[in-house]
């Protein structure tokens, strides 16, 4: 059996085995493509100019909290980004900025997620909403057809269902305990720092996806994919 090394922490180096039977994946900027850029500059042109203080890749406004965990419905979240501008402005111009920064996910990547399912349980685990449910959910089927990315997984997690929203430990809970993981045979993979710090505390071995790297190589890394 082949062993490989990750970093937990900084002071902390875990041996691990090739044996990982289940896989958790974050969604944005690790399955689909996304530019956090391309919806801050979307907002910015039609009177958000403070858009970049309200949300970014690592915090948010409280309202985006509620957004993810289904406490705020679609107009609730117009609304409050409507109080941030001093003009009129249309539901339509509001979704498709807050869409901006959906692109897809290369058909490469689908060919490569679909090759993991004789080999492990693949599990999704998202902090979205309703707005961008829709948008991917469109973007994904034109581009692979109906069906084809949810037969990718086990089961898909998205925070806006559930209630629930990472890096709260009651979410890792809830997949881990929902489908009887064991905790050694798991990774979770994600691109924000705070959500892999709530991985590793509840006790999930955690891979950090950085900038600029593509889950395909993370996973080659650590487990020869």
């Amino acid at each position: 059996m082949s062993l490989l090394y990750f970093r937990v922490t900084s002071s902390q180096i875990i041996l691990l085995t090739s044996s990982m039977k289940n896989i958790i994946f974050d969604l944005g900027a690790v399955i689909i493509d996304i530019n956090y850029n391309f919806t801050a500059e979307a907002f910015k042109r039609i009177g958000v100019t403070n858009f970049d203080e309200l949300y970014s890749k690592k915090k948010q406004d409280h309202f985006f909290d509620d957004f993810e965990t289904g406490h705020l419905s679609n107009d609730q979240f117009r609304t409050e980004i409507r109080k941030h501008i001093s003009h009129e402005i249309t539901d339509q111009q509001i979704d498709d900025a807050w869409n901006a920064m959906l692109i897809n996910i290369p058909v490469s990547r689908m060919k490569w997620l679909q090759g993991l399912r004789p080999k492990y349980r693949i599990f999704l685990l998202s902090n979205t909403n309703r707005i961008h449910v829709k948008a991917f959910s469109k973007i994904i089927s034109d581009t692979h057809g109906e069906g084809t990315f949810e037969s990718c997984f086990d089961k898909i997690y998205l925070s806006c269902n559930i209630g629930l929203r990472k890096p709260n430990a009651d979410i890792f809970d809830l997949v881990v305990t929902e489908n009887n993981l064991d905790l050694n045979e798991t990774v979770f993979i994600d691109d924000s720092p705070q959500h892999i710090e709530g991985a590793q505390k509840y006790g999930l071995t955690a891979w950090h996806l950085k900038d600029g790297d593509t889950v395909e190589n993370l996973m080659t890394k650590h487990l020869g994919l």
